[in-house]
């Protein structure tokens, strides 16, 4: 693979989750223009610089040992990626520190290199979040590939943090160049909040949480058909999103452990305030992590599933085919998976190649729901 050749480094980057042959870099042509200008453009002296959303480390490693480096993002696999990465290169691994966009970073910071996320309600929250984190002068330059990069992005750095100049453009890749000035302190419209009917709950949703606004549809075939009868089981809801799947199960099942898992820091956040107002103190696991990566081996007898269909930008089944590889080794022999899945995904047929039975529970016009046990 290539390196990233930069004013400040020649790495040798590595995407996350592994994958052999991999033919996806782990950076683009916005990494290098981000790096690019922010070599012309350094103030002189000790500078404090904010990345957010690197995706695999490729800014924060190529800047570390050269300023003072704050990395947030919401997604576990950036944090891992980063982390191999710095490894990978020589660098020391205190030589960025990491905060999960769960939780605040604490300025001031000279400079913000921002790539810009999918969603844009998690772009309006981090930037409504650098209110007074921002030391005189300072710029948030944010990057993306044209064919991503969203009319609103400029809107909401103009909104949030001060006038806007956009780059020419390079390699097909933008820069949006913000210069602080002095703007009001906005109250986040996050995190987001829904009802459900059956059951009867009001679920909250941080602002990078997939369907923040209405329950999404292949949930809503899903939940009519969660397993019942499941005793002291071992459940996993794997992806679990704001945990729904999760909470519908432990409602029937008060004797089942429940472990919720998801990449998405502000998922496992959203998911844990909503299973403390659905079922007070009753106990649960909750991880943000690279799916069942961790899970000893036969240690559930049930996982739950929603699998994702993409990774940012990426469209695939990777991430749905590597959870149910993890979800076959973390089941006892006789435990099942349960996913629901778009028909034209084909998951029947890939499922069959790794479990024993797969049958299928209920259908939709659009979805299945299919059990396959082990």
């Amino acid at each position: 693979m290539p390196l990233l050749t930069t004013p400040y480094a020649d790495l040798d980057l590595i995407r996350q989750p592994d994958q052999a042959n991999d033919p996806l870099q782990a950076f683009d042509a916005a990494d290098h223009y981000l790096l690019q200008h922010l070599a012309e453009q350094t103030p002189t002296g000790p500078c404090r610089v904010l990345v957010l959303n690197d995706s695999f480390g490729a800014l924060a490693a190529s800047l570390s040992g050269h300023v003072q480096v704050v990395s947030s993002s919401d997604s576990y696999l950036a944090q891992l990626a980063l982390t191999k990465n710095l490894a990978r290169n020589g660098k020391a691994a205190d030589s960025v520190t990491f905060v999960p966009a769960s939780q605040f970073c604490q300025g001031p910071f000279d400079r913000v290199l921002l790539r810009v996320p999918k969603t844009l309600a998690l772009l309006e929250e981090q930037l409504i979040r650098l209110h007074g984190q921002l030391a005189p002068g300072a710029q948030v330059i944010a990057g993306a590939m044209i064919k991503h990069l969203p009319r609103a992005a400029g809107d909401l750095l103009e909104k949030y943090i001060g006038p806007v100049q956009a780059s020419l453009a390079h390699k097909k890749a933008r820069l949006l160049i913000a210069t602080a000035a002095e703007r009001p302190a906005f109250t986040s419209p996050y995190p987001t909040r829904y009802a459900l009917e059956k059951p009867p709950l009001t679920l909250v949703n941080h602002a990078n949480v997939f369907c923040r606004e209405d329950l999404d549809i292949g949930t809503r075939a899903f939940l009519p058909h969660l397993p019942g009868n499941l005793g002291s089981a071992r459940v996993a809801d794997l992806g679990c999103g704001n945990g729904v799947l999760a909470i519908a199960s432990a409602l029937s099942n008060p004797e089942a452990h429940y472990t919720l898992v998801d990449e998405s820091y502000m998922a496992v956040q959203s998911a844990e305030e909503n299973w403390q107002v659905a079922l007070g103190n009753r106990a649960a696991d909750f991880q943000a992590g690279d799916g069942l990566a961790l899970q000893a081996k036969q240690s559930l007898e049930v996982v739950l599933c929603n699998p994702p269909f993409h990774q940012q930008q990426v469209v695939g089944d990777l991430l749905a085919w590597r959870m149910f590889q993890q979800a076959r080794e973390a089941l006892v022999v006789g435990g099942a998976l349960y996913i629901v899945g778009n028909r034209h995904l084909g998951y029947h047929s890939k499922l069959a190649r790794l479990f024993r039975g797969v049958e299928q529970v209920a259908a939709t016009p659009k979805f299945v729901i299919l059990k396959a046990r082990k």
